[in-house]
């Protein structure tokens, strides 16, 4: 049985408000308890973080992970960064979760 994944929005804190963002697919472990990214794995702080809900395993950087929203305000904090989206998941992005089919063709950013 494959495991589940999804389209998420991934903010790298580090000690800051906002940070490098992108949109990617991540998946799940077995049990839900780790996340998984471009070979990284995300546990929960489980409400100990500082502005984060997730810290990277090895190096313990702390990161907001959560699902993309169809207003396209995903950031805990507004930010005029720009938000990659990796290539993988943009048509399904712009069209599933934007509701914005055109967009996908035009976009690589937010």
């Amino acid at each position: 049985m494959a495991h589940k994944t999804r389209i998420m929005y991934i903010e790298r804190k580090a000690g800051n408000l906002t940070g490098p963002a992108r949109i990617g697919r991540v998946t799940y472990s077995k049990s839900g308890a780790t996340i998984y990214y471009r070979g990284k794995a995300f546990r929960s702080l489980k409400g100990r973080g500082f502005k984060a809900n997730y810290y990277e395993v090895e190096t313990g950087e702390e990161y907001w992970i959560s699902g993309p929203r169809k207003d396209g305000c995903d950031a805990l904090y507004q930010t005029n960064i720009p938000t990659e989206i990796d290539g993988d998941v943009r048509a399904e992005y712009w069209t599933r979760v934007r509701n914005r089919p055109k967009a996908k063709i035009k976009r690589s950013l937010m």
